[in-house]
């Protein structure tokens, strides 16, 4: 895989963890409502949980372009319009980072990871997610280094992302300032979705 096409993987894979929604509700929740270790267990556990869809998703892509390069085309634009939709979900938003910011009960250890595990589990819109992001990557991934860096690189972004969530949370003046920024953050974020939908449309 070419440097610059593993450095945009890198940057969907990020804007992917940084998208509003469930993840980032349950990593909030263990943080503020417990610790900065509980949300360490929630980021890396829900971290394993997005490695499994992204090996599913390589595997399954990996098949279609062998028996159908054409299915593989309409499940390309599909994941383009798909990247689209995300993108003015967030350029619409009205601050959907906000709404996370809520103070949660405390709990153990193990149900911070059982819930960081399982909201990216039991998340069908991960599987969407990767089918949209992979099928711009597959074919020019056949090596198997190539095909590690697919898998391991969301599941390193997603889990050093949302431990820096909760780094950031457990920091008073930097939870402020996420407040008040928080619709810029949602913009910013679509813009670039919208941006790599085009990509993924011209790359196939």
């Amino acid at each position: 895989m070419e440097f610059s096409l593993w450095l945009s993987l890198v940057l969907i894979c990020l804007l992917g963890a940084m998208t509003p929604g469930p993840s980032l509700a349950v990593v909030i929740q263990h943080t503020v409502g417990s610790s900065r270790l509980h949300g360490f267990c929630t980021a890396w556990a829900h971290a394993l949980g997005v490695a499994l869809y992204a090996l599913c998703s390589l595997l399954g892509l990996s098949i279609v372009l062998q028996q159908s390069p054409l299915l593989f085309k309409v499940i390309a634009y599909g994941g383009a319009a798909y990247l689209a939709w995300l993108g003015f979900k967030a350029i619409s938003s009205k601050g959907g980072l906000v709404n996370q910011l809520k103070s949660q009960q405390a709990a153990s250890y193990s149900k911070a990871a059982k819930d960081g595990a399982m909201i990216s589990l039991l998340n069908p819109k991960l599987g969407l997610f990767f089918l949209a992001l992979f099928s711009q990557y597959v074919s020019a991934s056949s090596g198997l280094s190539s095909q590690v860096a697919l898998v391991s690189t969301p599941l390193i972004i997603d889990g050093l992302w949302y431990s820096l969530v909760a780094f950031l949370l457990t920091i008073p003046k930097i939870l402020s300032t996420i407040r008040q920024q928080a619709i810029w953050i949602d913009r910013v974020s679509g813009v670039i979705l919208l941006i790599l939908a085009v990509r993924v449309v011209w790359s196939v």
